[in-house]
């Protein structure tokens, strides 16, 4: 499976921990984040994440910034896109359960990288149950 990620300078270390941690699961990260805190601007790492989804070229997206919000609005403007923003483990398992999210968007300022690791283990880990949330999702125009 490929993951793509970015982040803004909000979330080099997150990035790093959660690039660590895939590859020893054995995913195949796309890397478009920054590695440095000098100040840059989230679209410019969320589009191309985005875009990998959008594609095919990566199977999900993980985006980091500072409140996940603007990744995520970035993000949502690609056809077929469903970014979710999420701050806990169970707000993550649930973006997949019920929204279908095929990214997932941290929150930098207001969690922990071990949580964030978490999440994301949650998000990759967990099913779409399609039924009465399909129908919510088809009414979403892409």
């Amino acid at each position: 499976m490929t993951i793509s990620i970015g982040n803004d300078h909000a979330g080099p270390d997150y990035k790093k921990a959660i690039v660590k941690h895939l590859e020893e699961k054995g995913f195949t990260v796309i890397n478009h984040g920054t590695d440095t805190f000098d100040s840059v601007d989230y679209p410019d790492f969320g589009h191309p994440v985005a875009t990998d989804v959008e594609q095919g070229k990566a199977d999900f997206g993980i985006l980091i910034c500072g409140s996940g919000n603007g990744v995520a609005m970035a993000a949502n403007k690609h056809k077929g896109i469903r970014a979710a923003l999420a701050w806990t483990v169970e707000i993550s398992a649930l973006t997949r359960r019920h929204n279908n999210a095929n990214i997932l968007c941290i929150p930098a300022r207001y969690t922990a990288i071990p949580q964030a690791v978490e999440m994301v283990d949650a998000f990759l880990n967990t099913d779409f149950e399609g039924g009465r949330h399909q129908n919510r999702i088809d009414k979403i125009p892409c």
